[in-house]
């Protein structure tokens, strides 16, 4: 018999795998990979899954999330939290998801690392129903890690599995959980941030660019993590890389979409400084506020005119430039920036 385990990277899934592969079943693991990791890391994150599930000997599925995920983040049955984490859809996607896979390995049953009350949006004892009802997957999902405290299901009643060996575990507590990491000696990673739609920034930006363009893409989630964000008119936003690295990026993601006629790149003369993306379709005034934030972001000196070259995407390559005043006392931040 085999079951397939949602696995986040963390201990609690990795526990629960452990768990069930002592009942005598076979395990394997799925990893959602979520559209707005940056291409750069998702290989660095994947080699890390690998070596974490290789400790048990088990296989790893990665899926990619695409459309009907971002579709499903844009307007979420349950609502957002605090940020732009619609928790209980996203954890009722990805069971979805691994149902349809549990199906295509022939695996009996999920496994879940969840524990009744760690999460306030998706983990606590009245969401598990609700889950398992929209699922479609009612009983056939087992969360070892809270056995004690939960209705038996599918697998236990058919005597596929016992989980008499589990623990009851509840609330925030790690205590148990690192108490059975030392005694199967697994190597995990500690939690480092979870999901960056938790994070309200981050949110924060997404908010905007949903309102902006009415739709969510891949690039433009991924685009969301680098630099700082700036809304200059409906139509019309900057990004302005903060270091070298970002710097790269940006240029990088302005050469990779050079056809598309609403991105401009911005560049200070005579100072080091960042380069800018404009996003959209900018009035005279908009690129110019743009272009007055670029200067200020250099290492230019204040009160001075600073000349910033601008160079727009699309057929026709065009490049111009923008003098502007740096003084940055007519210069309101607060008024444009997003975060």
């Amino acid at each position: 018999m085999k079951a397939l385990a949602l696995f986040s990277g963390g201990l609690d899934s990795l526990l629960a795998m452990k768990l069930i592969q002592e009942t005598g079943v076979e395990v394997e693991a799925v990893f959602f990979l979520q559209p707005f990791i940056p291409p750069d890391r998702e290989e660095q994150i994947i080699a890390h899954l690998q070596d974490l599930v290789g400790q048990l000997n088990i296989k790893l599925h990665v899926v990619r999330l695409a459309d009907d995920y971002l579709r499903m983040l844009e307007n979420p049955a349950h609502g957002y939290g605090r940020a732009f984490n619609p928790c209980l859809d996203c954890h009722i996607f990805f069971l979805r998801k691994a149902g349809a896979l549990m199906e295509e390995i022939g695996a009996s049953f999920l496994v879940t690392g969840e524990v009744v009350g760690q999460r306030p949006k998706s983990q606590y004892r009245a969401a598990f129903p609700i889950i398992d009802a929209e699922t479609g997957l009612a009983g056939l999902i087992v969360r070892p890690l809270s056995a004690g405290l939960l209705p038996p299901t599918i697998p236990e009643e058919k005597g596929w599995i016992s989980l008499a060996h589990c623990p009851s575990i509840q609330g925030r507590q790690r205590k148990i959980q690192l108490e059975l990491a030392r005694k199967y000696n697994l190597r995990y990673t500690p939690p480092a941030g979870g999901c960056l739609l938790t994070n309200v920034e981050y949110g924060r930006k997404v908010r905007d660019l949903l309102q902006a363009d009415g739709a969510l893409t891949v690039d433009s989630l991924r685009l969301l993590s680098t630099g700082r964000h700036f809304r200059l008119s409906p139509n019309y936003k900057g990004i302005i890389g903060r270091n070298r690295q970002e710097n790269r990026e940006l240029c990088r993601y302005f050469y990779q979409h050079r056809w598309d006629s609403n991105l401009y790149l911005l560049k200070g003369r005579g100072a080091p400084g960042p380069l800018t993306l404009g996003v959209g379709r900018p009035d005279s005034e908009a690129q110019k506020t743009l272009a007055h934030l670029t200067a200020h972001y250099g290492d230019h000196p204040k009160q001075v005119t600073v000349t910033v070259k601008v160079l727009s995407a699309g057929p026709d390559h065009r490049r111009e430039e923008i003098a502007v005043f740096n003084d940055p006392t007519h210069l309101d931040l607060d008024k444009f920036r997003i975060t």
